[in-house]
């Protein structure tokens, strides 16, 4: 039968809710004091964006879809916040990498010896490789979590295995 003659209605199609960062079950979840106002800032903005859309009458299909994600995010963000553990990386010591760590390593041997790469352990929700900020779960961070000032590491990047030294530990207010 031709789709002319049938009816049915595409606005049925459930909304695609995007998720949030991953955290496997049973990890903490981790947040320097930095993260834990980013995830409360954007508590705030999807509030409000919530009472906008409530606010629209213009297209009701659409407004009940965006509500339907916005209520999803608001879910999933809520949950986020409850489950955070704040950790303050000012109360660390600098002689091991921890959560919260900003770590200079340099290659000694790969496919780029000498090459120095410097990033900050943080949690799931605030890491954005741009800003050097690596979530505490990623692979490379897992790797040196526990080392120490001027060890000798050995990781794996992609494929291949490199060996890195622990040039720096710092912990600051990220």
């Amino acid at each position: 039968m031709s789709r002319a003659f049938a009816k049915e209605d595409d606005s049925l199609e459930a909304p695609i809710i995007p998720p949030r960062a991953a955290l496997p079950a049973g990890t903490p979840n981790y947040v320097t004091p930095h993260g834990l106002e980013q995830l409360r800032q954007e508590l705030v903005g999807l509030e409000a964006e919530r009472t906008q859309v409530e606010a629209s009458r213009e297209n009701e299909a659409d407004r009940t879809r965006l509500l339907t994600v916005l209520n999803g995010r608001l879910s999933a963000l809520n949950a986020r916040l409850a489950s955070a553990k704040v950790v303050d990386p000012r109360g660390q010591t600098a002689q091991e990498v921890r959560f919260g760590a900003t770590v200079r390593l340099r290659t000694r041997r790969g496919d780029k010896p000498g090459l120095e790469r410097t990033f900050t352990l943080v949690g799931v929700d605030e890491a954005t490789v741009a800003e050097g900020k690596v979530a505490f779960i990623a692979p490379i961070a897992r790797a040196v979590q526990g080392a120490r000032l001027g060890q000798v590491l050995t990781i794996r990047v992609g494929a291949k295995e490199e060996e890195v030294e622990v040039l720096e530990i710092s912990y600051k207010e990220s």
